[in-house]
């Protein structure tokens, strides 16, 4: 499974990722085009980083996450957090089949998640999910592989090295691409080193990745009655283009 036995090292290897920053762009973002927001749900939360920081700015907070091993790291920050947030939670299920009693204000889905929809009909699902958990004029904020960067500059094979207190950990990522699929397989191979004892364990894992186009994206937001307020390079708020590998795209469904 994606980010099994890799999730023991995923905030390692993230630690760098600056989620206090991009909570506030996504903030700024959602103050512009729905102001008065105060739920978020969170479709394939992670390890919880961005829910924390959403909750820290004041909204109630759910996330996601198909990983049992992903959440189990974000409860465990929770479970020790100072303030013991109340309004933040976190939920094992499939964000393809979710369905919540409540719906949300603001729905969101970061760092690459709609990317790992990798078929036609798992977009389609995933999409019928927002749809389902938004309320009405509700915001729906999600980033992407960019289909015309990843055409225009291709994945390359890439080599990261990070430690901590314990470990030192190095990850190749090597990517293959399947152009009538498009889709990228990227090769993940990581080895932990501990520190005390030199004890190597050597992990590898696949993942998929979906890269999409504008056209495709406003017919999966038009099929759910959310209409496209705005595309953006993530981070920056420049207007994508071919150079641009990761875009945040941002609709409004319907006042049903």
């Amino acid at each position: 499974m994606v980010f099994g036995t890799y999730s023991k090292y995923y905030n390692l290897l993230y630690k760098d990722k600056d989620y206090a920053g991009e909570a506030r762009y996504v903030h700024s973002l959602i103050q512009k085009y729905h102001p008065g927001a105060t739920t978020i749900l969170n479709l394939g939360c992670g390890t919880g980083n961005h829910d924390f920081e959403f909750a820290k700015l004041g909204y109630v907070v759910t996330g996601i996450d198909m990983s049992a091993e992903m959440l189990a790291v974000a409860n465990d920050r929770l479970s020790t957090h100072n303030t013991q947030l109340s309004s933040l939670n976190f939920v094992q299920s499939d964000i393809r089949t979710v369905r919540l009693e409540n719906n949300f204000d603001v729905i969101v889905s970061l760092f690459h998640v709609m990317s790992y929809q990798t078929t036609n009909d798992d977009l389609k699902a995933a999409f019928a999910t927002v749809k389902a958990n938004l309320k009405p004029g509700g915001l729906f904020l999600f980033d992407c592989w960019y289909g015309p960067a990843v055409l225009t500059d291709p994945p390359v094979v890439r080599v990261k090295r990070l430690e901590d207190d314990e470990v030192e950990v190095l990850r190749i990522a090597e990517p293959v691409i399947h152009y009538n699929e498009n889709v990228v397989d990227v090769n993940y191979q990581v080895m932990v080193t501990e520190k005390t004892t030199g004890k190597m364990e050597q992990l590898k894992e696949l993942h998929r990745m979906r890269y999409l186009f504008l056209p495709e994206i406003d017919v999966y937001l038009s099929a759910n009655c959310i209409n496209m307020v705005q595309a953006e390079e993530w981070f920056t708020g420049r207007e994508p283009g071919n150079g641009t590998w990761s875009v945040l795209f941002m609709g409004c469904s319907d006042a049903r």
